[in-house]
């Protein structure tokens, strides 16, 4: 099945952008960064920065943009069976490296599980006025780390506000 990334999020005030791989198959049913049920995402964001959990989509948005927070994907387009990181063919990236240059602000990027960081080196070189942090996949895939683990690890975001 074909794939195509969703445009960023990125508010002005962007510090930290979180970079996944590529939405999988119920995002890009839904138009929306994880929205599969059991991603522990959305709610691990609620949860660090103390927000009751809505499900409404531009609710979820404004979390993260009234924390100076992006998203956006390593991959602009591929080819993949099913949601699996592992199932990706034809991968080409999104023009991260160009965000970057234009948006001073950012000094962290944040890789939510190891396939974006892996997507990111592949197709990118890292900035130095920049710090990356590889934090476990908050995908239902990831099912080995509790959630508790993932919020501990995710919680480097408020420190990097």
């Amino acid at each position: 099945m074909e794939s195509i990334s969703f445009d960023p999020v990125l508010p002005d005030n962007c510090k930290i952008l979180i970079l996944g791989t590529m939405p999988g198959i119920k995002s890009l049913e839904a138009q929306e960064y994880y929205a599969h049920e059991r991603n522990s995402f959305w709610p691990i964001i609620f949860n660090i920065f103390d927000e009751e959990i809505n499900l409404n989509y531009k609710v979820k948005l404004n979390v993260l943009i009234k924390n100076g927070i992006g998203l956006w994907d390593t991959l602009q387009y591929c080819y993949r069976e099913g949601s699996l990181d592992s199932n990706i063919k034809n991968a080409e990236p999104n023009k991260i490296t160009d965000l970057l240059l234009q948006k001073e602000l950012i000094r962290n990027v944040i890789f939510n599980g190891k396939g974006a960081e892996k997507y990111y080196d592949k197709f990118h070189q890292r900035i130095k006025r920049i710090e990356y942090h590889s934090l476990p996949s908050t995908s239902p895939a990831n099912a080995r780390i509790k959630f508790n683990d993932k919020l501990h690890a995710w919680s480097v975001l408020k420190l990097l506000l």
